[in-house]
């Protein structure tokens, strides 16, 4: 008969969480669980609460300012972790677990890990209906948390407590799985919460997470070998896949030893630094001059660990010539784009092709015109960025502030990881922000929530305390999302934030008016107003209320005396400055796929969709998989 321990069903959730391990980077067996994010409410404070405080010493507990600022810090703590490490997030019933939805769908689409703990209505229907709860009136079982079925990977209500004892593993190892990974949300009744059960000892045995490295078969990798020989102008496209699998050494050696010139996602930027001589810079619609050109007249592209968005292919029109090798470790991934799939982790896959390509390696011309654009590629990113000068009465705009912010720390390229999300800063970044190291780019681009970089830099800076995390985004993401300043502010952990105000939407209003539309709803001066006009916003003033420093510049030569004092200073310190949103880094970039009404009593917009149906034209048809070795011909 095996020993046991009477438990209520919280406090075991939470010591089989306190349980779990890994190895860290050096060796050193840390906790899986690198705390839990809490904002208590009825529904989890008595019984979830009480639990989490027996443990606060081996599984702490933070409290934030938001439910999904707190989930959107966890997901970034595991993105900066690389998926080795993750936090759980509870909240209470009600609203508190629908403020999860956008966080979960976050997770989700970035197929990041976050265990989500949503407290949830009685079992036992004694008191319902009870404060916060939705009733559906065909279905009694529903409850609001039911919202998160669709954004979770996994998805179990606790009903009774022993089912903790399989619903705990399958979750653990969707968390941990390199293809199924993402958010889980266990909705945990109040009442069963307090329940008591005696559980089995062994099953809080502390465990040690090893991470799968799924292996190439054979027969893809000699089909991916054999198109790859045939090929005269063949180019890497690295995403996050190869972050996340660590793969970076292994990508550079693919690289150097094939003379394959190598394009990079949002998601993997930073993969290869951005000074090797085969980086050419991000693909697609936020892409380089250098990438997009080798990419348009490629004749195979190798996509490791990428989803392929449709910003990193122009959708589908950027390289739809080229014979497509997908490098996934998810099958799902591997079948974009038609062609050739090599199911596996990607560093185990690049080792695996570069071994069966033996000494083969692309034509020199093929290298040393990449090696060329790359270059010139470079010089673009030094021109835009060192621009310190403005002719008078001309506002900056993000390209010169990105530029400002890495000149103010010799080191950036090593020691900063910067942060963002949405609008105009992700295409000006993804062109212009110089890493060397992996991870020291972190945007979350794959559902590209406004909102998400304040509460992400406090994740990154809780996943990495070491480094400098600059938080770069504009006005308007600041004010949907920012009381994570505090939560910062409190657990002494510093952000620099960098808010470039524009005055309202900016990005979408220069596509609303690339589209053929009128300036509408998207800046202060387009909008409909009281008689006192728009606010002035004073972001400092506003982060100094909430514990930070704070202060505005007028230029960029005062934006870079800031940033000496932001970095010398000791918590959390907020730059705000104004910015012209009309001006973007103009090389680069392809077409991007937005819809444009058939009809319209506006001649811009007709002129509009004239150019949208040619340029769909080129589109590249995804809907039948080729799994020929031909390549393009240079004929």
């Amino acid at each position: 008969m095996s020993n046991t321990v009477r438990l209520t069903m919280a406090q075991a959730l939470v010591r089989y969480l306190a349980a779990q391990q890994v190895l860290d980077d050096d060796g050193r067996t840390v906790p899986l669980f690198g705390g839990v994010f809490a904002i208590f409410g009825h529904g989890n404070v008595a019984g979830l609460g009480e639990a989490l405080y027996a443990q606060r010493d081996s599984l702490p507990t933070y409290r934030a300012h938001s439910e999904q600022g707190m989930a959107n810090a966890a997901v970034a703590y595991a993105k900066a972790h690389m998926r080795r490490r993750m936090m759980a997030v509870t909240s209470s019933i009600g609203p508190g677990a629908t403020n999860l939805v956008t966080s979960a769908a976050l997770a989700h689409v970035n197929r990041l890990p976050v265990l989500l703990l949503p407290g949830d209505i009685f079992v036992s229907r004694a008191p319902d209906p009870v404060l916060q709860q939705l009733e559906d009136f065909s279905d009694g079982t529903a409850s609001v948390n039911d919202c998160l079925r669709p954004v979770s990977r996994y998805f179990d209500r606790i009903v009774k407590p022993e089912q903790l004892l399989s619903a705990l593993p399958r979750a653990l190892r969707v968390l941990t799985d390199p293809a199924l990974c993402g958010p889980v949300t266990l909705a945990l009744p109040q009442d069963v919460q307090t329940e008591a059960y005696d559980w089995p000892e062994r099953f809080f045995a502390p465990r040690t997470h090893s991470f799968r490295a799924l292996p190439a078969a054979e027969d893809d990798i000699a089909a991916a070998a054999t198109a790859l020989r045939a090929a005269k102008r063949p180019v890497v496209i690295a995403g996050g896949g190869v972050l996340y699998s660590k793969a970076s050494a292994a990508l550079r050696r693919f690289a150097e030893a094939h003379g394959i010139p190598v394009a990079e996602t949002q998601a993997g930027k930073g993969a290869l630094a951005w000074d090797h001589p085969l980086q050419l810079g991000p693909a697609g619609v936020c892409g380089s001059t250098a990438a997009n050109a080798l990419l348009a007249e490629a004749d195979v592209v190798l996509a490791v660990g990428t989803r392929l968005q449709d910003f990193t292919t122009g959708s589908n029109a950027l390289f739809n010539d080229a014979q497509m090798i997908a490098l996934n470790v998810n099958g799902y991934d591997t079948l974009k784009g038609g062609g050739l799939d090599i199911l596996a982790d990607a560093s185990l896959g690049l080792d695996a092709l570069s071994l069966a390509l033996q000494d083969w390696s692309a034509g020199r011309d093929w290298q040393e015109n990449a090696k060329r654009q790359a270059n010139e590629w470079r010089d673009i990113v030094s021109q835009v960025t060192g621009q310190r000068e403005l002719p008078s009465g001309t506002l900056p705009y993000d390209g010169e502030i990105i530029g400002a912010v890495q000149r103010s720390d010799p080191q950036s390229m090593q020691n900063d990881i910067v942060v963002c999300a949405a609008g105009t800063l992700p295409a000006e970044l993804e062109k212009l922000w110089r890493t060397s190291t992996p991870g020291g780019y972190h945007m979350e681009y794959g559902y590209s929530c406004m909102g998400y970089e304040i509460a992400g830099g406090l994740g990154v800076k809780m996943a990495k305390p070491d480094r400098d995390v600059i938080v770069m985004l504009g006005d308007g993401s600041y004010l949907m999302l920012n009381a994570e300043i505090a939560t910062s502010v409190m657990l002494g952990l510093k952000l620099i934030i960098v808010v470039l105000d524009n005055r309202g939407y900016g990005c979408i209003n220069r596509l609303q008016q690339a589209c053929g539309g009128a300036p509408f709803n998207n800046m202060w001066d387009d909008c409909l107003q009281g008689a006192d006009g728009a606010p002035a916003i004073d972001f400092a003033a506003h982060a100094r209320a909430m514990g930070a420093e704070a202060e505005h510049v007028g230029s960029i030569a005062e934006l870079e005396q800031a940033l000496t004092r932001a970095r010398a200073a000791k918590r959390t310190y907020l730059i705000s400055i104004d910015t012209d949103h009309r001006r973007t880094t103009e090389q680069g970039g392809t077409w991007w796929e937005v819809a444009v009404p058939e009809v319209s009593t506006r001649a811009s917009v007709l002129d509009s969709r004239r150019d949208y149906e040619t340029a769909k034209q080129r589109q590249r048809s995804t809907t039948a998989p080729d799994h020929s070795t031909q390549v393009k011909s240079d004929v």
